[in-house]
């Protein structure tokens, strides 16, 4: 029945699909002030900076699997997303302020003012979120 759905209007395979709902609750990082503010809020809560590069085929598909690893219960986890070609300033601020040589894509997990978990590459998708929520 495929094709008869294509001819007379029936819905596409891709239209069909449901989209998976995502967990992540994304936060732009584009001031250097920030850095403050998630140390702050890292006293009371675990805070996640993704830095990724837009222009890297790697970083997309690692953005996309560390998507992924976000079920419900981490929907209340803080993610700061750093483009790091539009913020170079930031990010080589990220770098100093938690003291994490730079990668990208990287993931940085902030806890009390410190990072206490770094990640870059496919290494990201491996890591165990719940182990610091």
């Amino acid at each position: 029945m495929g094709i008869f759905d294509k001819v007379f209007g029936g819905k596409s395979e891709k239209e069909a699909k449901p989209e998976k709902k995502s967990f992540v609750n994304w936060i732009p990082l584009t001031y250097l002030n920030q850095l403050e503010e998630i140390k702050e809020q890292s006293k009371t809560e675990t805070i996640l900076i993704f830095k990724h590069s837009t222009r890297c085929g790697i970083s997309s598909m690692v953005i996309k699997r560390f998507e992924n690893l976000f079920q419900e219960e981490h929907k209340h986890v803080k993610v700061y997303y750093l483009d790091l070609l539009s913020y170079r300033n930031v990010s080589d601020e990220v770098g100093y302020t938690f003291q994490v040589m730079h990668q990208s894509p990287q993931l940085l997990v902030i806890k009390n003012g410190i990072s206490v978990y770094n990640a870059s590459h496919y290494d990201i998708t491996q890591t165990n979120l719940t182990r610091f929520i």
